[in-house]
């Protein structure tokens, strides 16, 4: 079953459409959101936690159409975001007070534990953490009600990689304990080298690419050769393609086709989600599904 699951998502602004086929994040897995600042990422966000209205489309939570009204889909959802929302002169033990009530499934120890482990005083007011520790008070705060959705948009911004890094491995320890399922928004490609199983990369509001990460990063790779060996035929197995007087550097989405394609007369060289985003989005540009 799907966590989550987009069909034909539409929603216009004055300068900027977002248009959606179909997004689907598997239960159970970590799904990376990849595209430049200004691609829709927190649009759709957005519109899957209902702080926007769709104009058309439809949006499944677990096999049914989402409702942020219901108490149930509250419950089963976990957010943090760049920005928290919380009351900046408010004492972190005065935040957990009111928002724990809202949720049955509340862990006073699951919090406590967390609390001890980042050894956050929580007699100290929001606004004087600093921003690794009130990120850190943020995924208290989410993990303890135990989520079965963790959605997070650009959450280590701004972070430290040492930060970074104590995250990413206390929502792995979560996905496990709990079985969650996390749709996970970031321009910082190395966090989702890290942890995603499964990935959809957006730009201009359209996706271009998903699928799993290492059967992605195993089919794409760059190809370097001369330029000679470029034609109509060999063109289309390129996402994007660069020419200089030394030769071409590619990349290409089908290691297979290339490699019969040129065999031994190119280099190969293998690719990071960087690579594979600046070149999505900086050459001519067609949805590639894996």
């Amino acid at each position: 079953m799907s966590a989550i699951k987009i069909n034909n998502l539409s929603k216009r602004f004055d300068n900027f459409k977002l248009d959606i086929d179909n997004i689907e994040i598997k239960k159970g897995f970590i799904t990376g959101f990849i595209g430049p600042n200004g691609s829709g990422k927190t649009t759709t966000i957005k519109l899957i936690m209902g702080m926007l209205n769709e104009d058309s489309g439809s949006i499944e939570i677990f096999g049914k159409k989402h409702n942020l009204e219901e108490v149930y889909t509250k419950e089963i959802i976990g957010y943090v975001g760049d920005i928290s929302g919380y009351l900046k002169e408010s004492k972190i033990s005065t935040i957990k007070k009111y928002i724990s009530r809202f949720y049955n499934s509340w862990d006073e120890n699951l919090y406590k534990k967390y609390i001890n482990q980042f050894k956050l005083n929580e007699n100290k007011v929001y606004n004087e953490l600093s921003k690794g520790q009130q990120k850190q008070f943020e995924l208290a705060i989410m993990l303890s009600h135990h989520p079965k959705i963790i959605i997070m948009d650009e959450p280590t911004a701004n972070l430290d990689p040492l930060v970074r890094n104590e995250l990413l491995e206390i929502i792995q320890e979560r996905i496990e304990e709990d079985n969650s399922s996390v749709f996970y928004s970031t321009h910082i490609t190395s966090d989702l080298d890290k942890v995603a199983d499964y990935l959809i990369f957006i730009y201009n509001g359209k996706i271009i690419l998903q699928g799993e990460k290492d059967v992605i990063l195993e089919n794409h790779c760059i190809v370097r050769g001369k330029n000679e060996l470029l034609s109509d035929d060999t063109k289309n197995v390129f996402v994007s393609v660069l020419k200089n007087s030394f030769g071409f550097e590619g990349l290409v989405f089908n290691r297979k086709e290339a490699y019969d394609l040129f065999g031994e007369e190119v280099v190969y060289d293998n690719i990071n989600l960087e690579d594979i985003l600046t070149y999505y989005t900086r050459g001519n540009k067609s949805e590639k599904n894996n």
